[in-house]
């Protein structure tokens, strides 16, 4: 039997984008292998290049149910297939995490031996953040109540609305057939840097997800992985408002400023 190449491009691009993203992180938490977060969020920014390129003919490399929800609300993408497309993203992020975790057990069981953290138990988001996010982004120590003032349930949603309508305004802008200063062969480049950009500014306060995908179902294998309650229960209910309806929110909100702003700036320029 022949996979749909639709879903064959959203199962293995989002694959490629955790598998590369979510490795990054597993090996700077682990050996201290990236210094800095500039140097992560390169390997994010590169690594969902490679997957636009690798997947783009095949099914529009949505790679993120905030842009398909987005895409089939600005730019006419049929919802019939909004639900199937999530359900290969979530697949591919999930296998990915599995992967991860397989690679990356006996490094992270010295990390967690090294910082005393027991598996499952409140301060072992220190080790579960390699595959799902955390606001604010964890230290080897966990969260503390300290830590915790730094960002609260409210301005880790608006970081995330914010950076996704960026994010999204830019898919639309260098997208758009009539933008004809964006060479295709730039488009995957640009949207992994904008990627880039965003993890370096947004990253210390939400771990930067804008990707519901990206977040939920390796946060849902974690929890299966050992990490119990702990990947649902240390910011609330922030695995949901925070990392599921403030990245949908966001596209929304990004595909209306493209909408609103910049295709009608678009549409002016000449053939």
């Amino acid at each position: 039997m022949t996979l749909p190449k639709w879903f064959t491009g959203e199962f293995l691009g989002t694959f490629l984008l955790v598998f590369f993203g979510c490795g990054s992180v597993a090996s700077a938490v682990t050996s201290g292998a990236f210094e800095g977060i500039m140097q992560v969020a390169l390997v994010w920014g590169i690594g969902i290049a490679l997957a636009i390129h690798l997947t783009g003919s095949l099914s529009g490399a949505h790679l993120n149910p905030a842009v398909t929800i987005a895409m089939a609300v600005f730019r006419g993408f049929p919802k019939a297939r909004i639900l199937p497309y999530i359900a290969a993203q979530m697949l591919g992020a999930f296998l990915a995490a599995a992967v991860l975790f397989l690679l990356f057990a006996a490094p992270l069981r010295q990390f967690e031996r090294q910082h005393q953290i027991t598996r499952g138990t409140p301060g072992s988001e220190a080790s579960a953040k390699v595959f799902a996010e955390y606001f604010p982004s964890p230290s080897p120590e966990g969260l503390t109540a300290e830590s915790r003032q730094q960002v609260t349930h409210a301005h880790a949603i608006a970081v995330e609305v914010i950076g996704t309508a960026v994010l999204l305004l830019v898919i639309f802008g260098v997208t758009d057939p009539k933008n004809h200063g964006m060479p295709p062969v730039l488009i995957a480049p640009t949207i992994g840097l904008t990627v880039t950009l965003l993890i370096c500014l947004l990253g210390p306060l939400t771990m930067a997800c804008f990707n519901p995908a990206r977040d939920f179902a390796p946060r849902l294998f974690s929890s299966l992985a050992g990490w119990g309650k702990i990947p649902f229960t240390t910011n609330g209910i922030g695995w949901l408002t925070v990392y599921i309806l403030a990245p949908i929110l966001g596209g929304l909100l990004g595909g209306l400023l493209y909408t609103k702003l910049l295709k009608p700036s678009y549409s002016q320029l000449s053939s």
